[in-house]
């Protein structure tokens, strides 16, 4: 048993290897030196590359078509993912925009045989889970927001629709 005025011990550290440190400072190196030699290629004339020993090297006009083929195949691949995105991404009118198979909705029923909501009843039920102080939030079932009552509450200028309950702190009146 520890007392108070002891602190308590560190537990001890599980053993990471260093190789990334090591594979890292090796690609470094070796990307620093080959940086070097392409621009002694591109630049040097061809009596100096000769002199250092080199009889074959390819073409100068490389030095120029590798970078620009590179940028082109960088902005084509930024390009090809945005295309993507947006050819993966619904159409605006559509529901699976705003929800998916997750989607929670509370089960506020006008009666038995009706399934609809009624947006009132149902904007009440979710003054519950509002935050009550601060950041906390009381540990209830979370549902999600029906767009309809986000547009509702937000656009609408009717008056009895965004009154909730007053002793709610995110009452809208």
């Amino acid at each position: 048993m520890t007392s108070l005025a002891e602190p308590v011990s560190p537990s001890p550290r599980e053993y990471r290897s260093r190789a990334p440190e090591f594979y890292g400072f090796v690609a470094w190196t070796s990307t620093s030196f080959l940086f070097v030699v392409y621009v002694l290629w591109a630049l040097l004339p061809d009596e100096y590359i000769i002199w250092l020993g080199v009889e074959w090297y390819p073409n100068r006009e490389w030095s120029l078509l590798l970078p620009a083929w590179s940028m082109v195949v960088v902005l084509l691949t930024y390009f090809t993912y945005m295309a993507l995105t947006i050819y993966g991404t619904p159409a605006f009118d559509d529901n699976s925009a705003v929800t998916d198979s997750r989607t929670q909705f509370p089960l506020k029923r006008i009666s038995d045989r009706d399934y609809s909501y009624d947006q009132k009843t149902l904007f009440s039920s979710y003054a519950p889970y509002a935050p009550v102080q601060g950041n906390t939030i009381p540990h209830l079932d979370l549902y999600d927001v029906p767009i309809e009552l986000v547009n509702r509450v937000l656009y609408t200028q009717d008056a009895s629709i965004k009154q909730v309950d007053p002793g709610v702190p995110w009452s809208t009146t």
